[in-house]
């Protein structure tokens, strides 16, 4: 008994393991993604191409415990116990690219594991695009904030002390006292205040919504994740239309696994479709300018064009494109400032300690 339930509790932990593997290597699911895709294209069945994945992932049998072999094995009891596909992945891969292998249940699967190999590649160019514009800037932003707390609590102090009680301090150097006195007093206030800030920013991202929130979607970081968020959206719908699922459909399986920011805007949008707008006339109606309003003409113009699929898949690659373009140049121009701003306060740092030394030399003479 002893013995079944430790063999029972080491297989969950397995399973559990397999699972956390396959949804954090992003790169290894995606190449299995491809070559399903490439099975199923020459004629395999779903079951048979899943048995050859594992037979490979396991090195012929010889490695059956290989994270990825056991999740083939785990989706081929799925689909026997008559799981569909999506629904023997779920909890497997992440939700968005389960949300596409449903939409493939609805006409052909080939077409949805492609699908998902693009939306995830750009999703992850999107990604790598929004990290180079927050991390770098966040960083100097800190760089900052600590060489200030650093001089009023190191540098400041040893001078102040050889000049005494006496000296009445003038222009620069009198703000590096004041910044003294306030770090010693208050710097635990200031980092909190500084930690709080940043949390309540990374909060805001996906879960702020409402009109005061398109103001702010102009500035950054707010308009960063916008063009993110523009671009996962647009690209998991295009997807989701060229799989054969009509608009409606798309936006509120999209709208039912969206964060509370996305789903604001989707939720309005249903509602002027289901009155009879277009996706294009729709999205405009919502005032929220999302993704942006050159995007939102297009898709006004297209909608109801013939071919509005194939228009949609164009308009998402070229809006993936615009968009990364559009990261890089936010980046640069947030590095630019970042850099100007440490600089400037390491020029202040400089003057006012000479300005200090010479109002001590001055005072000793």
């Amino acid at each position: 008994m002893l013995m079944n339930q430790g063999r029972i509790s080491m297989e969950k932990l397995e399973l559990l393991y397999a699972k956390l593997v396959f949804r954090l290597n992003t790169e290894k699911r995606m190449s299995i993604c491809r070559k399903l895709a490439s099975l199923l294209r020459n004629d395999f069945t779903l079951i048979d191409a899943l048995e050859r994945l594992e037979m490979i992932e396991s090195k012929n049998g010889t490695k059956p415990d290989e994270p990825f072999a056991i999740v083939m094995r785990q989706w081929q009891k799925n689909l026997e116990r008559g799981m569909s596909f999506s629904e023997a992945t779920r909890g497997w891969v992440p939700q968005n690219e389960t949300l596409l292998v449903t939409s493939g249940n609805l006409s052909n699967l080939v077409i949805a594991l492609e699908n998902v190999g693009r939306v995830v590649d750009g999703t992850q160019r999107i990604r790598r695009a929004m990290t180079s514009a927050i991390a770098y800037p966040l960083f100097l932003l800190a760089l900052t904030f600590g060489i200030i707390i650093m001089v009023g609590l190191y540098l400041v102090p040893p001078l102040r002390d050889v000049a005494g009680t006496d000296v009445v301090w003038h222009g620069v150097a009198a703000s590096l006292i004041w910044v003294s006195d306030f770090s010693i007093k208050y710097w635990y206030w200031f980092a909190v205040g500084f930690a709080t800030l940043i949390s309540i920013i990374w909060i805001s991202l996906p879960n702020w919504s409402g009109r005061l929130r398109v103001l702010f979607d102009k500035l950054p970081p707010w308009n960063i994740y916008k063009i993110q968020m523009s671009v996962g959206w647009l690209m998991s719908l295009s997807a989701m239309v060229g799989a054969g699922v009509t608009i409606p459909d798309a936006m509120r399986m999209l709208a039912d696994n969206a964060n509370r920011y996305l789903r604001s805007i989707l939720d309005r949008a249903l509602h002027f479709i289901a009155n009879g707008d277009n996706l294009g006339v729709a999205l405009s109606h919502t005032k929220r300018r999302f993704p942006d309003d050159e995007i939102i003409g297009d898709l006004t113009i297209y909608a109801d064009m013939n071919g509005f699929d194939d228009n949609l898949n164009q308009i998402s690659r070229d809006y993936l494109d615009e968009s990364v373009r559009k990261m890089e140049k936010i980046s640069s121009a947030l590095n630019s400032l970042g850099i100007l701003l440490v600089s400037a306060i390491i020029a202040w740092v400089v003057l006012g300690t000479f300005q200090m030394q010479d109002q001590i030399t001055a005072m000793l003479s």
